[in-house]
């Protein structure tokens, strides 16, 4: 497993007050995210919330027929396993990730009692479910009335908002996947784009090289949700580094968990 990242990197656990976080920092424990692999499958009981720093999951929608589309994206920005702190155990979509990468994992009965002290985290958590309810929103308004080429322009500027690079190791069949289209329609978009300019894509890898670009392409879906992760969550965005935090327990042993594929039924 690759050295682990530090909680900092996630956005919610970096804007904790440090009282709150050291009820927490124990109980974290580092988890390795392998592409592709299924965190939590349709109406399963949450176990776990996970908190990505270099993983980014997909929310999916699965139909009865096995089609399935992305309704929302969970990066360092946020949290995933809201459904436990809005009076549910369970939830209706399936999550995915979508770019291998790191993240921790808590126990869901440990979050469920910090949100019930009524605390700055509790506070937090609800404008988190506020931005990614827009996000959800969004995504259904867009892939109503946009056209592929604009979905896929939003789906690429948000996924690269969490991420480093500007390099997604990501198949057509799963962007496919993820916009609940067709491939012979994302073969013809991502053409497009790279006809223009603005993307280079070989062998399951999307090089955006002209990102001005790709805004310029995009419809306004992008600056909605984006706008609105600002507004409800400014601590995020200009959050200061806390003082070094206590190692957690598991970075001491060394050890790390890989958070394996449920297999469906």
């Amino acid at each position: 497993m690759p050295a682990l990242q530090s909680p900092n990197q996630n956005h919610l656990l970096a804007a904790l007050a440090t009282e709150e976080f050291e009820r927490l920092a124990p109980n974290l424990e580092p988890v390795d995210m392998r592409l592709g692999d299924v965190l939590y499958e349709s109406g399963g009981l949450l176990q776990h919330v996970y908190f990505p720093t270099t993983a980014i999951l997909s929310l999916h929608y699965v139909m009865e027929n096995g089609a399935s589309s992305e309704i929302a994206g969970v990066g360092n920005e946020g949290v995933l396993g809201i459904s436990l702190f809005m009076g549910g155990n369970t939830t209706p979509s399936r999550a995915v990730v979508q770019t291998g990468g790191q993240g921790y994992r808590l126990k869901a009965q440990l979050l469920a009692q910090e949100f019930k002290r009524a605390g700055a985290m509790q506070l937090l958590l609800l404008r988190y479910t506020q931005a990614l309810i827009t996000q959800m929103s969004q995504t259904a308004a867009c892939n109503r009335h946009h056209s592929l080429v604009q979905q896929l322009c939003r789906w690429l500027l948000l996924t690269l908002d969490r991420m480093p690079t500007n390099e997604l190791i990501m198949t057509q069949e799963l962007v496919a996947s993820m916009l609940g289209v067709r491939r012979e329609g994302v073969t013809e978009a991502a053409g497009k784009l790279q006809q223009a300019g603005v993307i280079s894509y070989r062998r399951g890898h999307i090089t955006v090289i002209d990102r001005a670009g790709l805004e310029s392409q995009v419809c306004e879906c992008y600056q909605v949700v984006k706008k609105e992760f600002a507004r409800l969550l400014p601590d995020l965005l200009l959050r200061q580094e806390r003082a070094p935090q206590p190692q957690l327990a598991q970075q001491r042993e060394g050890a790390g968990t890989t958070v394996r594929a449920l297999r469906r039924k």
